[in-house]
């Protein structure tokens, strides 16, 4: 079984919803993230005691995908530093790569009116995931300039790179959504990585209230965690930067191992 599938059960349990349906359902652009993390059992037991119907996103009969994002950063960790110390007009610059069907795209995301997160994105090449080109470094300039009224002071490199196995839910009352991280590994370049070890991050999204899912977990005793896959990875592989925000999630809730 995939490493999703062994977090949640028996995902063909499900009734599916396809891609096109997802986006004009639930796009979400523009929302409001509470990300729980949660032990591989219990996120199991909570999502098979959801009594309302959540549908499971397929394509081409896989409901289990791979995702690899590399972020990037000024030498000063300028973007780091900004979410550490929870300042508004805060950014995160990266490629996703949608691993199994070979697609990339340069994204910046931007906090917005009431910590709603506005992500914008293009179409990026592949062989250039790692690295900012030219066009690139241009619309990442021309975006920040237009969302926060400023661009980084210094070159851009990459600082992080995670990966992971994502499992993405349509909750049809709602008309929100839900994500399912397992096997999420962090990297730093030319370092070894490290794994989220017998856990999992588990992702509402939806407008400024929260969802049935949230009410479900918060239900259940489970409050959302102060995770972020790029500043708290960070802040993990480099203790001696300022944690700030999330430094009860790495003492309490983020058990790391070195990756096998």
């Amino acid at each position: 079984m995939n490493p999703a599938g062994a977090a949640v059960g028996n995902l063909h349990l499900f009734p599916s919803v396809g891609l096109a349906e997802l986006n004009a359902e639930a796009a979400l652009q523009t929302r409001v993230d509470r990300k729980y993390v949660l032990a591989t059992g219990m996120a199991r037991h909570l999502l098979a005691t959801f009594g309302a119907e959540m549908r499971v996103l397929e394509m081409d009969g896989a409901r289990s995908f791979s995702y690899d994002s590399v972020y990037f950063d000024t030498a000063a960790l300028d973007s780091y530093l900004l979410a550490a110390h929870g300042r508004r007009r805060r950014y995160k610059i990266r490629t996703r790569t949608y691993v199994d069907s070979a697609i990339s795209f340069l994204e910046v995301k931007t906090e917005g009116a009431r910590e709603a997160t506005v992500k914008e994105r293009i179409p990026y090449r592949l062989e250039d995931r790692s690295r900012l080109t030219a066009d690139g470094l241009d619309y990442v300039r021309e975006t920040l300039a237009a969302a926060v009224g400023s661009v980084p002071a210094g070159p851009l490199e990459p600082v992080l790179e995670t990966r992971y196995h994502r499992t993405t839910f349509y909750l049809q009352e709602s008309g929100s959504r839900a994500t399912l991280d397992t096997g999420v590994t962090w990297q730093r370049p030319g370092r070894e990585p490290w794994v989220l070890d017998d856990a999992v991050i588990l992702e509402t999204k939806s407008g400024s209230t929260a969802g049935p899912l949230d009410r479900h977990l918060w239900a259940a005793g489970v409050r959302p965690s102060r995770i972020s896959k790029f500043a708290t990875g960070i802040a993990a592989l480099r203790p001696e930067l300022p944690a700030n925000r999330w430094n009860r999630t790495l003492s309490r809730s983020l058990p790391l191992r070195p990756a096998a």
